[in-house]
């Protein structure tokens, strides 16, 4: 069991460009949008992300997975299982990849109806993003915790 009364799960939007971070709660509801890291070489992302991995007590990450709307698998989505399978070639570390169809088109909405700039929107939109592919996943295991 993965769960201890002081782990968090840690949610990426991985981009091509950026990855946006959430982290939830040490009670597993609530996620948080935490930042935006700019890319630079595997080596050094993945030291940012174990880095707050360690000093967050995460004890799993959940990765959007980018499905087609018909539900197939894109280019994109081979780019995201590579950089998981990276992850876990440096540390065996539980990943999950979720599926994150629509994310951020649904924050990019939410920013637009609270009137954000569209500098505000992109400076908040991947870590948004995280947070919100991380909530989902957090809602599932409490619908599954609930049965």
């Amino acid at each position: 069991m993965l769960k201890t009364s002081k782990n968090r799960l840690l949610g990426l939007d991985v981009g091509t460009k950026t990855i946006g971070l959430a982290l939830s709660d040490i009670s597993w509801k609530v996620a948080t949008a935490r930042e935006t890291i700019e890319r630079k070489k595997f080596k050094k992302d993945a030291e940012t992300l174990f880095q707050l991995i360690d000093t967050n007590d995460v004890v799993a990450c959940v990765i959007g997975f980018p499905i087609n709307m018909d539900g197939s698998e894109g280019p994109r989505c081979q780019s995201i299982r590579q950089f998981a399978q990276n992850l876990l070639a440096i540390r065996d570390f539980p990943i999950v990849l979720w599926d994150e169809r629509m994310s951020t088109m649904a924050v990019t909405r939410m920013m637009i109806e609270a009137d954000l700039s569209r500098k505000r929107r992109d400076e908040l939109v991947d870590k948004l993003a995280a947070s919100y592919i991380l909530q989902g996943a957090l809602d599932f295991l409490g619908v599954l915790i609930k049965r």
